[in-house]
């Protein structure tokens, strides 16, 4: 799984699930349980991961919503 988004906006969590769901693009919402740890302050982001399969085609869809400025980089882009 790759990383598509990280962030504390969960109102950019849910329109990207939202974007993912209709695409028909499987993922993955993660650390969405360390609100529980951290006390619901929003201080740790949660991560949306897709297959490494889907990675191009989800990223065209965050960037055809709009969104394309909070995707991260691609892990070989990363070094």
């Amino acid at each position: 799984m790759e990383e598509l988004i990280r962030t504390n906006d969960m109102v950019l969590i849910s329109f990207a699930e939202s974007l993912l769901k209709e695409a028909g693009i499987a993922y993955l919402l993660a650390d969405q349980n360390m609100s529980v740890i951290e006390g619901s302050l929003g201080v740790l982001p949660r991560r949306i991961l897709v297959d490494a399969d889907a990675l191009d085609e989800a990223r065209k869809l965050m960037t055809d919503a709009g969104i394309g400025d909070e995707l991260r980089p691609k892990a070989r882009d990363r070094g």
